[in-house]
């Protein structure tokens, strides 16, 4: 059986009429399907109006106890339960999780090496089994960027891993085709232009492209997430902008399709 996961972004998030948009389109997606989202900026937003300030490393949020607070409220209740409504509202029966609700996605506690990221998970585990079990009483799992550990420990998570993770393990049981949703229609081959979208990209390509400098930044963990889970079993990912998404998963013409040969 097929099983279409998506992730989208903070730069959808934050865009309330775009996002409306996107998740009226996911909801015409047939299901079985999942959702993973990103925070977007109103874990910052909210972290001011509190009084504590953000800490940010090469683009990485640092978590300590007050700011995870934050995210966990931020993510798994706001922005999370504003998209199951939204959802629910498109006819979708979506439910809304954290890695923690069922156990759905263990992690462990990033280790201190150069950088002290705080409470950020590393996954560790991800129960396919209870996932499935979701998706087979007809519900469509809406993921928020936030895992747990053994000590009961809510973690902050990335999401772009997150996605990897899940339609790794989903792998298992179904045909997974994982797409990235974001700004860009897809991976530019120049980052001032915004029709330069590669329309296939393939490891080496990817290795040139980054040592042209045409692909950098936060573009490089997103590749390595997405080639990782095609080389550990997810039959198809694609890159894409969010407002493409339907034309991505049913007709396979937009963004960037990535293969390994």
């Amino acid at each position: 059986m097929k099983l279409t996961v998506i992730k989208i972004g903070g730069n959808v998030i934050d865009n309330q009429e775009f996002c409306t948009q996107f998740l009226q389109d996911f909801s015409e997606i047939p299901a079985p399907k999942i959702l993973i989202h990103g925070g977007g900026k109103i874990a910052t937003q909210m972290a001011e109006k509190l009084g504590i300030e953000t800490v940010m490393v090469d683009g990485r949020r640092i978590t300590d106890k007050a700011m995870l607070d934050v995210v966990t409220m931020v993510y798994g209740g706001l922005v999370n339960k504003n998209l199951v409504a939204k959802l629910q509202s498109f006819g979708t029966n979506a439910i809304g999780l954290t890695g923690a609700d069922g156990g759905v996605i263990r992690s462990i506690k990033r280790p201190v090496k150069t950088v002290d990221y705080g409470f950020v998970g590393d996954i560790e585990a991800v129960d396919s089994t209870q996932i499935a079990g979701m998706l087979k009483q007809g519900l469509t799992p809406v993921c928020a960027p936030l895992t747990f550990d053994k000590d009961g420990n809510m973690l902050n998570t990335n999401a772009d891993t997150q996605a990897q993770a899940v339609a790794t393990a989903m792998a298992k049981e179904y045909e997974v085709n994982l797409v990235y949703c974001f700004e860009k229609k897809g991976v530019l081959s120049d980052p001032e232009d915004d029709d330069s979208v590669i329309s296939e990209l393939k490891p080496a390509d990817y290795e040139a492209h980054k040592a042209s400098g045409a692909i950098y930044k936060g573009m490089i963990p997103k590749l390595d997430n997405a080639f990782k889970a095609l080389e550990e079993g997810v039959a198809q990912v694609t890159i894409c902008h969010a407002g493409e998404v339907k034309q991505a998963v049913k007709e396979g013409i937009s963004g960037t399709r990535l293969t390994l040969s």
